[in-house]
Parts: C-alpha cells; sequence; structure tokens
C-alpha cells in the first residue's frame, strides 16, 4: 500500500520517522520530570531555536497553507516543547542560583540586552514585556481571529465548492479521478482550517503562561536566594531576575517566530505562490508608485535636520527602480516579453462554458452507502439499475438517460437522495446489513424491529436483522434487501417523472430514427404540429403511465387530428383512444375483465359544466364546496375498491375523462381514468360501484 506521493507507508524510511517522532514525544515527557543537566538544556534551546526558525521559514517558501498541513499537531507539539524547556530551565535556576551555567540563557540575559547590571536588567525586563505585548495583543490575537474566520468561510463556501466540482465531473471536464482529488483536497482544507483555529488557541496559552512562569521565576528566585541559599536580597534580584529575564527571551523568542509562521500560513488563502515570489510580483506591477516614493524620499532628505547622507541615496535607488519598472512596462506593452514574466509557470488558462448541463438523472449516495455500488464488494446495484433503463424502455417506450451515480459528502453517511436535473424527487435512509420488512397490509401478527416508512411506496415497514428474515417471511411481511430498496424506488421515480426526463432533444432523435422507414409519418406529423407541440402530447401520456413505445400509432393519430385542432388535451385524448386497448390490458384481470367505478350521470354533468380552459389546459373549476365533496366521495370509493382487492379505475365520458384525472390528481394520484372510447371491443367492463356528489357509494361488491 503506498500513498499519493509514492512513498510505501510501511518502508524503512517511514518508519524510521516514526520511531523518531516517537522519541521525541518520550524526550519531551522527561524533561518534565527528569532535572537536565546545562550542556542538555542548551542543545534542547539550541534545537527549539531553530525548529521555529525552520517553521516559519517553511511558512514563507510553501506556496499552498495543504503543503504544510502538519503545522497544527506541529504547533502543539512545539508548544508543549518550549513548556517543557520552562519547567527544565526553572528547576535549574532555582536549584543552583548563582552557580547556573546554562550559557544560552545567561547569553540572552547579557548579550542580547546589550549592557550589564541593573541597566542590564531593567532594558532585558522592557524587551521581555515588549516581546510578550507585541507577540499576545498583536500577532497571536491576530492569527486567532483570522483562523476563525478562515475555518468559518472555508467550512461556509463548502457545499457551493463540492457543487462546482460536481457540475464539472458531470459536464466532463474532470475526469473522476481529479474530481476525487479535488473533493479530497477540498476536505483536507476545511480540516486544516478547523485545526488551525483550535491550534492558534495553543499560542495564546503559551504566552500566558511564559508571562506567569517568568513571575514566578522572579518571586520564587528571591525567595529561594535569600532564605535557602542565605543571599543579600541585592544579589537575589540581580541573579534571579537576570537568569529569569533571559530564560524569559530564549522561550519566548521562538515563540514568537511560531506565532509569525501561524499568521501567516492563514493569511495566505488567495495566494497561487511563495511569499517571495508574491511579493516580488505585487510590488513590480506600477512603476509609478515608486517614482512617488523616491521624490518623496528626495524632499524629506533636502530639508534641514534629516539625515540626508541616508534619504537620498535611498531616493535614487527608488528612482532606479522605477525607471527599471517603467521600461518593463513599455516593452509588455510593445509585445517584447509578457506582461506578468515573474510567473513562468502559469500554464494558458482553459477556456470553459458559464453554463454546465446538469445531470438528467443521478443517484446520490452518502459515503456509508459507498459498498453497494463498489463491484470489487460484490455489490449488484448498478447491474440492477442497467436493468431498470432496459425495463423502463420495454415499458415506458423511453429511454432514460444515463443515471450518474455521485458520493455526496453533504448526505447523512446512510442517506441517498435521487434528482433530476440536480433537483431531488426522492430521499431515503439505508440500513448497511439489515433488511427491510415491509407490511403489505394482511399481516396478522407483528414482529420487532426499528419502525419506519417504504421509501418507494409509503408503506409502514420495519428495519430487521439476517436472524429476523425468514421469521417475517413467514408472517407475511414483504423482506426485500438494501439495493432492491434503491432499486425500486428509483424505478418508482422514473415511472413517475418519465415526462420530465422527455424533452425535445430526446423527441427529435425519437423522430430521426423513425425517419428512415416512416419517412411519410414523420414529414405529416411535422408539417401539422412543431416539435414542442409533439413534446407535450408525448409528455402528457407519461404522466398517466401510458407507453409511448407504440410511436407510428401515435404519430399518426397526432398528424389525423393535427389539422382539426392543436389543442394538446384534445390530441392527448385522441391518441389515448388509438392506444385503447394496450391501455385496458394494463388494468384487465383474467378474461379481459376491466372492473370500474362509474360517475352520477348528474354529477359527472356538473363536472363538464365547470370546465375552465387554461393555458395549461382544460380544468374543472367546481365550487369548493363542491369540490370538496367531490374529492370526498372519489376518496371513499377508491378506499372501498381497495378493500375490495381491485384497482381503482374510474370510466366516464370523453368530455369528462381529463377533468376527472386533473381534478384528482393532487389528492389521489394513483387513480386511473379511462373514458368509454377507449374500451376496446374485447374488454368487458363490470362496475363496482358509483360515486355520488352526497358521498354515498353504491357498491355492488358483494
Amino acid at each position: 500500500m503506498s500513498d499519493t506521493s509514492g512513498t510505501s507507508v510501511n518502508s524503512p524510511k517511514s518508519s524510521r520517522s516514526d520511531i523518531l517522532v516517537a522519541i521525541g514525544v518520550i524526550v519531551i515527557i522527561g524533561m518534565l520530570i527528569i532535572p537536565l543537566p546545562a550542556i542538555l538544556l542548551d542543545f534542547f534551546m539550541s534545537l527549539n531555536l531553530m525548529i521555529s526558525l525552520l517553521m516559519i521559514l517553511i511558512v514563507l517558501y510553501t506556496t499552498k497553507p495543504l503543503d504544510f498541513s502538519v503545522f497544527p499537531t506541529l504547533l502543539l507539539i512545539t508548544t508543549v516543547f518550549g513548556l517543557a524547556l520552562n519547567v527544565s530551565s526553572t528547576r535549574l535556576i532555582l536549584s543552583k542560583g548563582v552557580d547556573f551555567d546554562g550559557k544560552i540563557v545567561k547569553a540572552f540575559a547579557s548579550f542580547v540586552v546589550g549592557t550589564e547590571g541593573t541597566e542590564g536588567l531593567v532594558i532585558g525586563f522592557i524587551i521581555f514585556i515588549i516581546l510578550i505585548a507585541v507577540q499576545f495583543i498583536v500577532i497571536t490575537k491576530g492569527a486567532t481571529r483570522v483562523a476563525e474566520v478562515a475555518a468559518r468561510f472555508t467550512l461556509d463556501a463548502l457545499p457551493g465548492k463540492q457543487m462546482t466540482i460536481d457540475n464539472a465531473y458531470n459536464s466532463g471536464a474532470l475526469t473522476e479521478e481529479e474530481a476525487t482529488t479535488r473533493k479530497n483536497e477540498l476536505q483536507n482544507e476545511v480540516d486544516f482550517y478547523g485545526a488551525m483555529d483550535g491550534a492558534s488557541k495553543f499560542i495564546s496559552g503559551n504566552v500566558k503562561v511564559g508571562i506567569l512562569i517568568t513571575i514566578i521565576n522572579v518571586i520564587g528566585g528571591i525567595i529561594v536566594g535569600t532564605t535557602i541559599h542565605g543571599e543579600s536580597i541585592g544579589l537575589a534580584l540581580a541573579t534571579y531576575v537576570s537568569l529569569s529575564v533571559g530564560d524569559g527571551l530564549i522561550t519566548q523568542f521562538p515563540a514568537l517566530l511560531i506565532s509569525t509562521a501561524t499568521g501567516l500560513i492563514v493569511t495566505r488563502a488567495i495566494s497561487d505562490g511563495t511569499f517571495g515570489v508574491e511579493v516580488t510580483k505585487q510590488f513590480t506591477q506600477q512603476a509609478r508608485v515608486y517614482w512617488v516614493g523616491a521624490s518623496f524620499l528626495f524632499l524629506l532628505g533636502i530639508l534641514p535636520g534629516f539625515p540626508w547622507y541616508l534619504l537620498i541615496p535611498m531616493s535614487l535607488i527608488t528612482a532606479y527602480l522605477a525607471f527599471k519598472l517603467t521600461g518593463d512596462e513599455k516593452r509588455a506593452l510593445a509585445g517584447e516579453i509578457p506582461a506578468e514574466s515573474t510567473d513562468t509557470d502559469q500554464e494558458t488558462p482553459v477556456e470553459i462554458s458559464p453554463i454546465v448541463p446538469l445531470d438528467p438523472l443521478s443517484l446520490e449516495l452518502g459515503y456509508g452507502l459507498i459498498p453497494l455500488v463498489d463491484k470489487e464488494q460484490g455489490a449488484e446495484l448498478l447491474d440492477r439499475i442497467t436493468r431498470i433503463r432496459r425495463e423502463s424502455a420495454l415499458e415506458l417506450g423511453l429511454v432514460v438517460p444515463r443515471i450518474r451515480i455521485i458520493d455526496n459528502m453533504r448526505l447523512e453517511p446512510s442517506e441517498y437522495s435521487i434528482k433530476i436535473t440536480g433537483v431531488s424527487v426522492g430521499k431515503g435512509v439505508i440500513r448497511i446489513s439489515h433488511y427491510l420488512a415491509i407490511n403489505p397490509g394482511n399481516v396478522e401478527e407483528e414482529i420487532q424491529g426499528e419502525k419506519t416508512i417504504d421509501p418507494a411506496f409509503g408503506l409502514p415497514a420495519l428495519w430487521i436483522g439476517e436472524d429476523q428474515r425468514e421469521l417475517a417471511e413467514r408472517r407475511g411481511y414483504t423482506v426485500v434487501d438494501s439495493p432492491s430498496i434503491i432499486a425500486t424506488h428509483l424505478t418508482e421515480i422514473i415511472k413517475k417523472h418519465s415526462y420530465e426526463m422527455l424533452g425535445r432533444q430526446e423527441v427529435k432523435k425519437i423522430m430521426d430514427t423513425l425517419r428512415s422507414d416512416y419517412s411519410a409519418v414523420i414529414d405529416e406529423v411535422t408539417k401539422a404540429l412543431t416539435l414542442g407541440e409533439i413534446q407535450k402530447v408525448l409528455q402528457g401520456l407519461l404522466i398517466e403511465q401510458v407507453s409511448i413505445r407504440n410511436m407510428i400509432p401515435i404519430l399518426e393519430t397526432i398528424a389525423d387530428y393535427g389539422v382539426v385542432s392543436k389543442e394538446i388535451s384534445f390530441l392527448i385524448e385522441k391518441v389515448r383512444q388509438t392506444l385503447g386497448r394496450q391501455i385496458c390490458l394494463q388494468y384487465t384481470s383474467d378474461g379481459k375483465v376491466l372492473k370500474v367505478l362509474t360517475i352520477a350521470s348528474d354529477l359527472e354533468q356538473l363536472i363538464i359544466d365547470s370546465r375552465l380552459d387554461t393555458a395549461g389546459g382544460p380544468v374543472a373549476a367546481l365550487e369548493p364546496g363542491d369540490h370538496r365533496k367531490w374529492i370526498t366521495a372519489v376518496t371513499n370509493a377508491v378506499h372501498g375498491i381497495q378493500t375490495s382487492g381491485y384497482l381503482p379505475i374510474i370510466l366516464c365520458s370523453e368530455a369528462a375523462r381529463i377533468l376527472v384525472k386533473r381534478s384528482t390528481s393532487r389528492d389521489i394520484p394513483e387513480l386511473v381514468v379511462l373514458s368509454v372510447p377507449e374500451i376496446a371491443s374485447e374488454i368487458i367492463t363490470e362496475g363496482v360501484g358509483e360515486i355520488l356528489l352526497e358521498n354515498r357509494i353504491e357498491n355492488s361488491v358483494n
């Protein structure tokens, strides 16, 4: 197994690194417990200074913050290391006093301060306070605030960035591997800024502890020196204040470098290059800035009292830079050099379309459901989806577009979502390694399980384990595995929303395919109606689950009646009558018997008289009271028919059919409405009830 860089995870090199890190952590723990000799303390203090210097240099030369993703963890380790050094140095200073021979601490107590004696103590203490103030009030506070804002905005921008990656992948601009890589980088970026938000608190805590340790060292040193070592108060002050200030400087100076590195790494989110490259590039874009600066320095230099021997040379150097940049700008305009010659590694930007078409149909999975589509784990969902597309083509006559399967990190791990053109039309939750036991309505003895709802049909169901499967089947439950749940839900979504997947382009493809064998039909129908009108007729059929596979009779009927009227609802009714046998056979029982509900003649006439033609077609504009009574009557009738084991089908006149269907589509979408002309001659109709406006149903079912 190997990581993204190609280095083997279990290679000797990585093993040595892990061992060194483990040893380092053990050493830090040991420093807190075991007294260190002065020479070892000097070594570790030098090492701390070197590490902090390396960290700020790495940040300066890092192109992207994620290239130094170990920084938050390293920040914690170096903070603990610095505190361990404080503990070790405090132990030596208080125990040895005047005999303390730590070279690094003494060097910072004298050489860095610049003078000795009382004056040196005061200056050293002032420098220490200044370092603490700058680090705590300016750098650490600013870096902490920037880290908080960066973490929040990075998290807020995550959904939009993920959608951009998905759209680029869907449009073919990215391969699956590239999309996965970018998603991983995006997640790493969120994790990095989240970690930096917390890690920045270590720095502020370190500063506070540094102040506390220094104060304790001074007070404790005076107490130890005067009471235990028998030193005078003057000698104790000179010794312990000096050593405490030196210790504070050597520990806070690396902390200052690390604080600065923290601020740099979280403020460079919009940078595309190293800090040096970005500074060079952005400081050499406008020559006039340097002309103004040179003039100001020259004027300042000739004023009385100002050091002309410094300001005038600086003015000349700035003027030279301005002159050189002016020449570069002129050559860039003339085409001799590129306008941004400082960035030689930039690639020519690729032109991409500002509008990326969405997937006609997509299945998004939470990361916990990825095994369902992983062929290496024996998943069968992909094969089932292929069969669904094939069966839908045979059943509906519609070639279902390619179904894109996407892993969506915004979904819950066990959640899935079915989308049409990017809009969710169905969701569900899957319990891996569990079965869904659906109660079809005839279960007498229930079993124990987690209650839920079947996502495809909305029936009450239970999540059960493998050990309950056989028992559930014996008691009458319909037991379904995880892939079947998604496949069934997807099938129902396709049936319900098939009309949304039939666009003008799909209709044109169908007609282009038929043109070679049925050119006369295609020519005639395209003369009578536009492509959009033909599409609306086909969509009207699919809305009511009428297959458009038998396309030639459909187009011939459209051509015949298209010259009479171009009203879409009228053409749909005529096509349905042509396909009457096909429609009726979907619902007949053995012997071609069709069990139907009828509508009382006065009620049917009331519906016809209420017809209102709108831009979307005719609707039944019943009075609100009559409409409520009508829906109640139909609902009661449908419930009675379903209780008897029959499919709810209403048979009415041609004039009323579309009005009845549209008036009940919202409340009873599964209701089938047929007109008398649609009934083929060999079909036997048998009335099982009559719908009355007074909510009374004369049911003939015994």
